[in-house]
């Protein structure tokens, strides 16, 4: 019998209305302590832009989250992990005034930000070994590895960038060049709207043609050949290829080509210009996509003249300090997460849309598919498996092997598609989804694969076998789900369900287990 059909019984129906009452609420009050009372005040620079904002508004910010809440919220947006029980107590019980600046420190030089961080980059770049990128398993593999070794090194954005631009060579040796192949067209016109796209956050197919056609010609002598070796393909600058079209670069400027300069190298040496007008603007707008849930420009790959940003000053602010700071995408990351902005609480204080636009409160989203199905593993102690659609020795996984740290688009399982991993087809954001569906409810309700997890799972077993104390194996089954201690409130229904017929010892455990992983405090970020 499935855990969840126990809900049938009076007893279980407890634990069911204990699910409840951990929901992260949409406004009303809620049970656990989510968030911190009290004035707000700006911690650096943007707030004083986002409060200032506010203020002209008359928009009454949400409160500051709660210790618990900030753990959970950093551990998942920097790192797409939960913090170990250990871990969560011992930044709980801390008491030093700094101990938030301190994680963000040690969470953004830890290998597990180098893995989450190359996953969002491989979105972006279309990491993909299979239709209809057809990147090869061998080539996927290099340029992921590529990124993440980028991400790792803290390699300058502007560097990043033009490697791929300008970079020529084997797709299996030279890894930058697969940007040029992990697009669905390689015509000049189809490159030039793939780079707007990535970097610049624009969408070129909307420009007037001869604009279009003007950017094309920068990518109309580029190359490709195959060599001896199976699947591997040359990117190369082809000077023997009459150019296509006059180079003009896309803020009207022309451009002058040397006789046998590669126009690439001319187009990269305007685009990472530091007073480029879309350049360093787009990836900090996407940077706070990312930790925000909404740019200040949103959609972040869709900026343009009639949709201008919510907070214009804020938006030239982050541009400035990216440039200012050579390019250092993690300074980006540290001003935005230090900020009290950044660690809002989740409970509006006013209408939740308006909230939302103006970055006054954080926004609820559900975990990304790749973290959702990691996070299960985490808990239960399990793996999953992961295939390919073609088999190849690149796309054999081995066991334990997390989401995240999945290096093709291709390597997938039916948890990942069902849950709205993105295709990487086009590099667009959307192709995310990240909302809940009924069928992903009745999944995580109801399914086998859940079961298994919380029954036969070897982490859970052991803490169940070990811990002979309720209270304790309480508290340390919530350290390990919601990165919190239960309230009192909690315990007792925990308790109460406990000493009832139809549950006792490891099956109300269990079905603690499921509730908490069936709660939107889990489910969501927060």
């Amino acid at each position: 019998m499935l855990i969840a059909d126990r809900m049938r019984t009076p007893a279980t129906l407890v634990v069911f209305l204990l699910f409840c009452s951990t929901c992260v609420s949409w406004g009303a009050p809620a049970v656990a302590p989510f968030e911190t009372a009290g004035p707000l005040a700006p911690r650096n620079h943007i707030d004083e832009l986002v409060f200032a904002h506010w203020k002209a508004l008359a928009i009454q910010p949400a409160n500051l989250c709660f210790d618990s809440v900030f753990l959970r919220r950093a551990w998942i947006d920097m790192t797409g992990t939960l913090p170990t029980p250990k871990q969560a107590a011992e930044f709980l019980n801390s008491k030093d005034s700094n101990k938030r600046a301190a994680l963000i420190d040690r969470l953004m030089d830890s290998p597990e930000f180098a893995d989450y961080w190359a996953m969002k980059w491989s979105d972006l770049l279309r990491v993909k070994a299979e239709f209809p990128i057809n990147l090869w398993p061998n080539a996927a593999q290099t340029y992921y590895h590529w990124i993440r070794e980028s991400v790792a090194q803290d390699k300058p954005y502007n560097q990043f960038v033009r490697e791929m631009l300008t970079e020529s060579g084997s797709n299996f040796r030279a890894a930058p060049v697969n940007f040029y192949r992990a697009m669905q067209n390689r015509q000049p016109a189809g490159i030039a709207q793939t780079v707007a796209l990535t970097f610049m956050g624009t969408r070129a197919d909307k420009w007037p043609a001869d604009r279009l056609a003007n950017m094309a010609a920068f990518f109309s002598q580029v190359g490709y050949k195959h060599s001896d070796e199976w699947k591997e393909e040359i990117v190369y600058f082809d000077s023997e290829k009459p150019m296509k079209g006059t180079p003009v670069f896309p803020d009207g400027t022309p451009a002058h080509i040397q006789p046998g300069q590669d126009p690439r190298e001319a187009f990269a040496n305007w685009l990472i210009r530091p007073d480029n007008p879309w350049f360093a603007r787009a990836i900090v707008n996407r940077v706070w996509y990312w930790l925000l849930g909404r740019g200040i420009v949103q959609e972040p790959d869709d900026i343009r003249p009639d949709n201008p940003p919510e907070n214009p000053e804020l938006l030239a602010y982050l541009a400035k300090e990216l440039v200012d700071s050579q390019y250092d995408l993690k300074h980006i990351f540290r001003l935005i997460l230090n900020s009290t902005t950044y660690q809002l609480s989740s409970i509006p204080q006013g209408d939740r849309a308006q909230a939302a636009e103006h970055f006054a409160a954080y926004p609820l989203r559900r975990l990304d598919a790749e973290v959702l199905i990691d996070a299960l593993d985490q808990i239960s102690g399990t793996g999953e498996t992961y295939t390919s659609a073609i088999p190849e020795p690149y796309t054999f996984m081995p066991d334990f092997q997390r989401a995240v740290d999945l290096p093709d688009g291709s390597i997938s399982n039916a948890f990942l598609e069902q849950f709205g991993r993105p295709p990487r087809d086009t590099g667009t954001e959307s192709e995310r989804n990240n909302r809940i569906s009924d069928s992903q409810k009745l999944t995580l309700l109801n399914s086998t694969l859940v079961q298994r997890k919380i029954q036969q799972g070897p982490r859970l077993i052991g803490m169940m076998r070990t811990i002979r104390n309720p209270r304790q194996l309480t508290t340390a089954l919530y350290l390990t789900i919601l990165s919190r201690y239960p309230t009192d409130a909690e315990w007792q229904a925990v308790e109460a369900h406990s000493r009832s017929r139809s549950a006792r010892g490891q099956a109300a455990m269990q079905d603690l287990v499921w509730a908490l992983i069936n709660s939107p405090e889990f489910l969501y970020r927060h």
